[in-house]
C-alpha cells in the first residue's frame, strides 16, 4: 500500500473527527471537520451501522493517520508493544511518541506531522550529534534532538523556532527553541498524549 496523497481534510472527515493532519489550520474555522462534519463522497451523510469490529477498525485506522505510518508498519508497532511489560496500548502510543518525526513536530519543527517528517528525511536533524534522516528512528530517555548546524541560519528554521516558541511543550521533552534542540527527560505517559485516542480498541482488535 502506498502513502495516501489525496486531500488530508478528507481523512479527517471520515474518521468523524480531528487529526490535526494539516497543523494550524485544524484549530481554524476553516477545518473541514468543524465545516462539514459527515464522511466524504456521495453517502457521506447517510446513517451506517457499524459493528464493534468496525468501530476498532476505524481507531486503529485514525492512529495509523494521526502518525502517518503504513499497515506493515504498524502492526511491527503493536508486535512490539506486546513484547514490552506493562499495558500494551500505552506502550503503543509511547512507541509512536518516540518516532523522530514526531518528536521534531511536538518540538514545533513543523507544521504538522507530514511536514516534520519531510523535513527529517532532508536530514536537517541529529540525535546525539548524528545525522538521522529515518523518519521512524526511535529515540529513547535522555537522547538530544536538535537541528543540524547548517539548518539552524536557514528562514525555515528561524520561522519554526520563533513560533515553537509560543507553543506548551510536553512535559517528557525540555526543548530549548533558541539553540534548537530538546532533550527527552521522562518517557511520554498516556496523559502527556492529547489525541482523541481510544488505544484499548485497537488492542481488542488485534486480540480477535
Amino acid at each position: 500500500m502506498a502513502r495516501y496523497t489525496d486531500a488530508k481534510c478528507r481523512l479527517c472527515r471520515r474518521e468523524g473527527s480531528k487529526l490535526y493532519l494539516k497543523g494550524d489550520r485544524c484549530y481554524t474555522d476553516k477545518c473541514a471537520v468543524a465545516r462539514r462534519a459527515y464522511a466524504p463522497g456521495q453517502h457521506g451523510q447517510g446513517r451506517k451501522k457499524v459493528s464493534e469490529y468496525g468501530i476498532q477498525l476505524r481507531e486503529k485506522q485514525k492512529v495509523r493517520r494521526i502518525y502517518g505510518i503504513l499497515e506493515k508498519q504498524f502492526r511491527d508497532y503493536f508486535v512490539e508493544a506486546e513484547r514490552q511489560k506493562g499495558v500494551t496500548g500505552e506502550n503503543l502510543l509511547r512507541l509512536l511518541e518516540l518516532r523522530l518525526d514526531n518528536v521534531a513536530y511536538r518540538m514545533g519543527f513543523g507544521e504538522s506531522r507530514a511536514e516534520a517528517r519531510q523535513l527529517v528525511r532532508h536530514g536537517h536533524f541529529t540525535v546525539n550529534g548524528r545525522k538521522v534522516d529515518i523518519p521512524s528512528y526511535q529515540t529513547g530517555l535522555n537522547d538530544l534532538i536538535a537541528v543540524k548546524p547548517g539548518s539552524k541560519s536557514t528562514d525555515k528554521f528561524k520561522g519554526l523556532a520563533e513560533n515553537a516558541a509560543g507553543k506548551t511543550a510536553p512535559q517528557w521533552l525540555s526543548i530549548n527553541t533558541e539553540m534548537m534542540e530538546a532533550r527527552i527527560v521522562a518517557l511520554p505517559a498516556r496523559e502527556d498524549i492529547d489525541l482523541p485516542i481510544e488505544e484499548h480498541l485497537i488492542v481488542e482488535l488485534y486480540s480477535r
